[in-house]
């Protein structure tokens, strides 16, 4: 049976010669792997629809197992994504991030939604390090965990000072700092920030820009829920967080930037 489906390629790997399995991620029917013949030649009409981070529509032939890929109509071929190592480091990393907390064939259209913003916003050259805080806090309800942003894990108040709390997977407000000894203090712009990390749509938010200790500060706290909570570590992240730590060793020489503003 052939399918048409409007996907994402999530990641390619080497299968013989010539030939790549790809995981796409359609919005149509979730994860699906299938055998793309021949890709890896350079004169394949594949091979440009098989390489990773490519927006396009897709048609598979789907058997009883692994389905074949027909033919691709490239969307948006995410090339400056590819062509910048930042953009590279954090796409990877938003893509192993889904690639881990999806099954396959399970339809879901939202989370489509969020990488394909996600990664038309690092194209447009967007903060490549913030759109992949905007993916983590999202998808943690895909991951199982709901935290509670909107009003106090205790109490329920919406008002006062507010902190992090890992015990609770939430705010507590001031009032109720003493359940749990390790919160971390949030400043109102913090507070802020997270609730828009986590429930603002990426394409609606326009360019962000923050200072990189505040992403780093943020990033801190998302990474232990997932740590802690979920119990995953990517692959991609022990790159990110060498190139984050020596960004000398990846960045062209070129004039310095403007300073970032919060």
């Amino acid at each position: 049976m052939l399918q048409k489906v409007e996907g994402i390629v999530l990641r390619a790997s080497s299968y013989g010669e010539s030939n790549k399995i790809v995981t796409i991620f359609s919005r149509e029917l979730g994860k699906r792997a299938a055998m793309a013949r021949g890709a890896k030649k350079p004169t394949s009409r594949l091979a440009s629809i098989s390489q990773p981070f490519t927006y396009g529509y897709f048609l598979i032939q789907q058997g009883r197992g692994m389905g074949t890929l027909q033919q691709g109509e490239i969307i948006d071929s995410m090339r400056s994504v590819r062509e910048d190592i930042f953009a590279t480091a954090y796409a990877s990393f938003i893509m192993e991030l889904v690639d881990k907390l999806i099954d396959d064939e399970a339809p879901k259209p939202q989370l489509f939604e969020i990488l394909q913003q996600a990664l038309h916003a690092i194209s447009e050259e967007y903060d490549p390090e913030a759109i992949s805080l905007f993916v983590e806090w999202k998808l943690l309800p895909t991951a199982g965990i709901y935290p509670t942003l909107h009003q106090c894990t205790n109490c329920g108040a919406t008002d006062g000072e507010f902190a992090f709390s890992f015990s609770q997977i939430g705010f507590l407000c001031h009032r109720c700092f003493s359940i749990d000894p390790y919160i971390i203090r949030l400043s109102p712009s913090q507070v802020k920030l997270i609730r828009t990390f986590y429930t603002v749509p990426i394409d609606q938010v326009g360019k962000l820009t923050l200072k990189k200790e505040t992403k780093g500060f943020i990033k801190k706290i998302v990474r232990t829920i997932y740590s802690e909570q979920v119990g995953i570590r990517l692959k991609s992240q022990h790159f990110l967080d060498q190139m984050e730590k020596t960004p000398e060793f990846f960045t062209p020489h070129k004039e310095d930037p403007s300073p970032e503003e919060e």
